[in-house]
């Protein structure tokens, strides 16, 4: 695919889940393998993942990012992954050229951690696609970091994939754990709220789902904290008018989990 001003470079949401995802063929990682059958080979991607919360907004800008376990009381085999994709400093440099809104600074000490190498690793499972992560400013409301990805949208006429990872439904408190391998298990406030936010997404009404604490009641229940809805934030700021959203790994998890991701493909 060119990446022209017509011909975009794919923007993705992926719904990341469980840690365990990275080491396990289901459903959800075969439907990550798949979409990546639809995927052009980018020069770098840029993530930015629900698990990196800052006060200001910071870019790796390492040449070798460490693979982050950033998670407890899983299985060994978990820990001994290591995605060991190449930093762009160049891209992390361009990043900060490119957001004007807010100063980006340069972060040498974060790496790579699970919300982005575990689902990445199945679109681009060699490791050899150069990933610079972006963190979130948790300080900030919605409309900020909508404001700050819309800068982000030259960069896919430049040949980088951004790529980000969350959940639209995250709420681990509520999880039903007796039906943890039921697939497609959702409660009805968390199916209500998936399906809302995904026909919201096809009409195109951004302000809406900006403000989707104003626009839904079930926001509170299906993300309690904003973390994991952000990332979507990121990627629908990034939208053309040739982009065809296309839905993937469509379902609940254990009730209050949505594994629903995105492509927005010209």
């Amino acid at each position: 695919m060119e990446t022209n001003g017509k011909n975009l470079m794919p923007a993705l949401f992926l719904g990341h889940g469980s840690p365990m995802n990275a080491i396990e063929d289901n459903i959800y990682t075969q439907g990550f393998e798949e979409i990546a059958k639809q995927l052009p080979t980018p020069k770098a991607i840029l993530c930015i993942s629900a698990h990196w919360e800052t006060i200001g907004t910071f870019v790796t800008a390492m040449d070798k990012p460490k693979t982050i376990h950033d998670f407890g009381g899983f299985p060994k085999r978990l820990f001994e992954i290591e995605y060991l994709a190449p930093g762009s400093p160049d891209l992390a440099k361009l990043v900060t050229k490119t957001v004007t809104s807010t100063k980006v600074e340069l972060d040498y000490n974060w790496g790579l951690d699970h919300g982005c190498w575990s689902v990445i690793k199945f679109l681009f499972p060699n490791a050899d696609i150069p990933i610079v992560q972006m963190s979130i400013d948790y300080t900030k409301p919605a409309a900020y970091h909508y404001q700050l990805a819309k800068k982000l949208t030259s960069l896919r006429q430049q040949g980088i994939m951004l790529i980000a990872s969350g959940n639209i439904v995250h709420n681990l408190r509520m999880i039903n754990w007796r039906h943890i391998e039921d697939v497609g298990f959702g409660f009805d406030w968390a199916q209500s709220f998936n399906n809302k936010i995904k026909q919201l997404i096809m009409d195109g009404e951004h302000e809406r789902l900006i403000h989707i604490e104003e626009n839904d009641k079930n926001y509170q229940l299906a993300a309690p904290a904003a973390d994991h809805y952000l990332p979507l934030l990121y990627i629908l700021a990034t939208q053309t008018k040739n982009d065809i959203p296309i839905f993937f790994n469509d379902s609940l998890v254990g009730g209050s989990l949505s594994m629903t991701s995105l492509l927005l493909q010209s």
